[in-house]
């Protein structure tokens, strides 16, 4: 079977780098492992949902933007965005993608930086 693949911007694969480092030091669970193109335990699984969620809320990304982002398409993203939002009825899941959005949103904010040569 050939791997979903489509090209990404750098910019996007940065953010989505920043909301699943977010989300691996908030649950515990590697971004490695949350990567991985093989199906993935039911952990890991929901941990990149959350990921794509976050995603879609902070930057405003439309589900397709999300799927290609993530290596996925736009159905899965689509599905993980949906459990996601259902998970907000729980106050605990809410409170963590409030103050998740909070973080990438701050970091994203931030002045930029020029680094010495």
């Amino acid at each position: 079977m050939k791997t979903y693949q489509v090209p990404v911007r750098r910019e996007d694969k940065v953010r989505a780098g920043l909301a699943l480092e977010l989300v691996a030091a908030s649950t515990g669970v590697p971004k490695e492992q949350m990567e991985i193109r093989a199906r993935l335990d039911g952990r890991a699984c929901r941990a990149r949902w959350l990921a794509m969620y976050l995603a879609y809320v902070t930057f405003g990304w439309p589900m397709d933007r999300v799927g290609h982002a993530f290596g996925l398409n736009r159905s899965t993203a689509a599905a993980a965005c949906r459990w996601a939002e259902d998970g907000r009825d729980r106050p605990a899941m809410d409170d963590l993608l409030d103050r998740l959005e909070r973080c990438a949103k701050a970091v994203m904010e931030a002045p930029a930086c020029e680094l010495p040569a």
